[in-house]
């Protein structure tokens, strides 16, 4: 009795005083262009007693200490928000709550939005999947690798139904972008100039694009960037890359800014590489994008940005292999290579551009752009190799596993160059845009003058067992050797006039785009007309389908590369290659089970005329230099976009290519003997009696493959959206190869297949609804994700391009150089 007597004492005071230790919320909860919303609703989770903001959206709430709860915040035509809290006793919690509309007004806007199921082989791409598709480059180029193919990883580059990337149109804000020209390998390369961050939409077209983009013969990239309506930013630190982004909008909106700094070094990457060495590459960028309203009338824009790239490079020793078959033989071939010397380049891109934009009225919209780019690089490099030829022992269990045991060359190259490259374009260009209902008018004029500054100063030196290649008794002759020094001035304008057209009835939905591009230069004074139609049409039925159809001509007019020939001179009198493109594909769109999806079919046909020859060499693409050749391109394209599960975006993409070309003097002679046996000019000794004339005919081009696949796969787990895994698949079939300035060995080689799996594990850290104190570090952050990446998961071998070897008997072996094995990558990124 006694005892229960003093716990009852003990008892009455502890509860008393445990009534009195209460804690305090108070805060205000905003829209999303920061404005107070007054009549919110706050209430505990699981509690029948709230209240609702003040006029100026504040609120004040007394909660219980030492005990988890979660206070609810609603709002008519808002998504809910929760946020949960374990106070200790007179803790004072100040919040702030941004609430954002509800996801079914999101949803009817989207849906009205027909354009991307309109025009032909038009995909928009959301900025955000840029930063999840795992692979060493990612970015909006490694999303349109898995809807064209891709061949190689380390670059940006790609390549769009059998053309090559100087075929490809860049616009960032209707300023038309360019890329470093003397890059030849693509460890070399840094930055895309694209920062999907930055990024409001994303277009990409693959083919049958309108008159109001340029003139280039295989697709479009179209970006905008955004114009912020409030705060915020990113940052992301990971092994590859590091950034960070801000953006901001002034209270009455008048002012808007977003600014992106990103750094790269593949040093992690490259080190995985065959050759082993000293990399030190690193690449970094920044850039901005200001807007302010004048008037109600008058915008001005200013876009800014300036990217540097370096590539440092020692290399040691490589160790090759390559299995060689015949009728009579099989052997594993090896080539060890030691070298000496070392390649540093450089290159630095800048861009500013100013943009004013006049809006008379709601019909009329127009704009007048001033831009300025330079592209300024350098290329050092002084490398020697002494190299051994031969089988590798690949017995295990040999003294000498993993040696060369039998070798059949041996000798020494030396490569050297001193290149430099200076490109300055100026433009000033105008769009307008006039919507009067059922028609879209838009027109625009370009002015650019261009200067290109080119030195070029390259050899290459071979010695093979004492003997210089190629062996020329009495002196020593050097392999390959390009001197020239170019200044071009070349004067371009160019302009497109273009209708949209609403036509059809009550029961179908037919539109039409009718226009034409011109376009002349004073370089090789050629004039240019471009014609251009495409037409969709919506039948109303129980099906959700769109039919649509294109056609018109494409020009290219060469640049900078297509002047260079193969030996380095310049050919001013180059034309522009041309096109007559047609194109026809459906749309089918399926919503089943509140589970959207989407199916797309393109059939296309590409004849071009005037064709400039190339050769593809990893990246580095050489021209013939001559309009000697004609060419076609044909095949289809079938996508799937659908979102397995909520605000996951997947989709699947196949396409299916042929694409060949004809050179008008690619023919060599045989020779016979008198037994009517076929000889060469290497058999002296042999009287020859008679030729034959061979003509090579059609051909793969470089960038021909059959089959192409791409797969981007988001999931998540079931009972956890903060747990998600990002699956990239791509697949190539093969490769013709051609042997650098031969006629009669193009296509000669094959490259094997190309098939890749990148896959990245990503972690919610850190939401809005995490548990965060006043006095908490991460306040601050609205999210915070970690991902784990796995480069090349199956580890696969790919094949980028082959290095000829010849033996002392003078026959040539090609060894292939291969791209980057499985690595892992870790990344960490915050929104605030």
């Amino acid at each position: 009795m006694r005892a229960s007597f003093v716990l009852l004492l003990w008892l009455i005071p502890s509860l008393l005083f445990s009534q009195k230790q209460n804690a305090t919320i108070s805060g205000i909860v905003l829209g999303i262009n920061e404005e107070p919303l007054a009549g919110v609703s706050v209430t505990v989770l699981g509690k029948m007693s709230g209240m609702t903001t003040s006029d100026s959206g504040s609120f004040t709430l007394r909660v219980p200490s030492e005990k988890a709860l979660a206070l609810t915040f609603s709002y008519t035509g808002y998504q809910e928000v929760q946020r949960n809290f374990f106070l200790s006793p007179e803790e004072n919690e100040y919040i702030t709550i941004h609430l954002q509309p509800s996801g079914k007004i999101l949803e009817s806007v989207t849906i009205t939005d027909q354009r991307e199921r309109r025009e032909n082989g038009l995909v928009k791409i959301n900025p955000k999947n840029a930063l999840l598709l795992p692979g060493p480059t990612g970015g909006v180029e490694g999303i349109i690798k898995t809807f064209t193919g891709s061949n190689n990883e380390l670059t940006s580059q790609y390549s769009v139904r059998g053309g090559n990337y100087d075929e490809n149109l860049v616009y960032i804000n209707d300023i038309e972008i360019f890329r470093p020209y003397l890059v030849s390998n693509a460890q070399q390369e840094g930055l895309s100039l694209i920062n999907p961050e930055l990024a409001r939409s994303v277009s990409f077209q693959s083919g049958g694009f309108q008159a109001k983009y340029g003139d280039k013969i295989s697709s479009v990239l179209d970006i905008q960037y955004k114009k912020p309506a409030s705060r915020g930013g990113m940052a992301y630190v990971g092994l590859l890359e590091q950034g960070f982004s801000l953006e901001g909008s002034s209270r009455n909106g008048r002012f808007t800014s977003i600014v992106g700094i990103r750094n790269k070094s593949n040093r992690n990457l490259l080190s995985s590489q065959p050759t082993a060495g000293s990399y030190i590459p690193s690449s970094s960028d920044a850039q901005a994008f200001l807007t302010g309203k004048i008037s109600s009338k008058w915008q001005v824009e200013l876009l800014g940005i300036y990217s540097s790239s370096r590539f440092s490079f020692y290399p040691e020793f490589v160790r090759k292999s390559a299995s060689v078959f015949t009728p009579l033989y099989s052997v594993n071939l090896g080539l060890d290579i030691y070298f000496e010397g070392s390649e540093k380049d450089r290159y630095t891109t800048g861009l500013g551009a100013l943009t004013f934009v006049h809006t008379p009225n709601s019909r009329l919209r127009l704009k007048w752009i001033f831009s300025h780019f330079r592209d300024f690089e350098k290329e050092h490099f002084d490398i020697g190799g002494a190299y051994l030829f031969g089988e590798r022992d690949y017995d295990a269990s040999s003294s000498t596993f993993g040696e060369i045991i039998n070798p059949l060359g041996a000798g020494y190259y030396q490569q050297y160059g001193r290149n430099k490259l200076d490109i300055k374009v100026w433009s000033a260009a105008h769009r307008g845009n006039w919507n009067s209902g059922k028609n879209e008018l838009q027109w625009g004029l370009n002015a650019d003058v261009t200067g290109i500054s080119d030195r070029l100063l390259q050899w290459e030196y071979r010695d093979s067992a004492g003997y210089s290649l190629p062996y020329t008794p009495g002196s020593l002759a050097l392999y390959q050797s390009q001197t020239t020094t170019g200044e071009l001035s070349v004067q371009r304008y160019s302009g497109f006039l273009q209708d949209q057209i609403r036509l059809g009835g009550e029961k179908s939905d037919i539109r039409m785009n009718a226009g034409f591009r011109f376009n002349y230069n004073n370089l090789n004074k050629e004039w240019l007309i471009s014609p251009r139609v495409s037409m969709s049409w919506a039948p109303q039925g129980k099906r959700d389908i769109i039919l649509r159809a294109a056609a018109g001509i494409y020009d290219q007019p060469p640049f900078y590369r297509e002047l260079r020939d193969y030996n380095g001179q310049l050919n001013t009198n180059i034309k522009a290659q041309r096109s007559f493109q047609v194109v026809a594909g459906a749309d089918m769109a399926f919503n089943k089970r509140e589970k959207p999806l989407r199916f797309t079919s393109e059939l296309y046909y590409k004849k071009i005329s005037s064709l400039n020859p190339y050769d593809i060499d990893n990246v580095k693409i050489r021209y013939l230099g001559t309009n000697n050749a004609k060419g076609y391109v044909m095949g289809a394209d079938f996508r799937i976009f659908a979102q397995l599960l909520k605000d996951a975006e997947s989709w699947f993409s196949f396409g299916f290519m042929q694409a060949r070309e004809n050179l008008d003097d690619d023919r060599y002679f045989r020779y016979l003997n008198a037994a009517g046996e076929v000889i060469g000019p290497e058999t002296p000794d042999k009287i020859i009696t008679d030729s034959q004339r061979v003509d090579i005919g059609w051909l793969r081009r470089p960038s021909d493959r059959r089959f192409t696949m791409g797969l981007f796969l988001q999931d998540y787990l079931a009972t956890n959206k903060n747990f998600r895994v990002n699956l990239n698949i791509l697949y190539g079939s093969n490769m013709s190869y051609n042997i650098p300035g031969s006629v009669k060995y193009r296509n000669a080689l094959i490259i094997d297949p190309y098939i890749r799996v990148d896959i990245g594990f990503s972690a919610l850290l850190l939401d809005e609804k995490s548990l965060r104190r006043s006095h908490s570090p991460f306040r601050g952050l609205e999210n915070l994700w970690l991902s784990l990446e796995v480069f090349n998961l199956i580890n696969r071998a790919n094949i980028i391009s082959y290095q000829l070897i010849s033996d002392y008997a003078g026959n040539s072996f090609a060894i292939p150089n291969r791209l980057t094995p499985r690595l892992l990558n870790l990344k960490l990124a915050a929104r605030f």
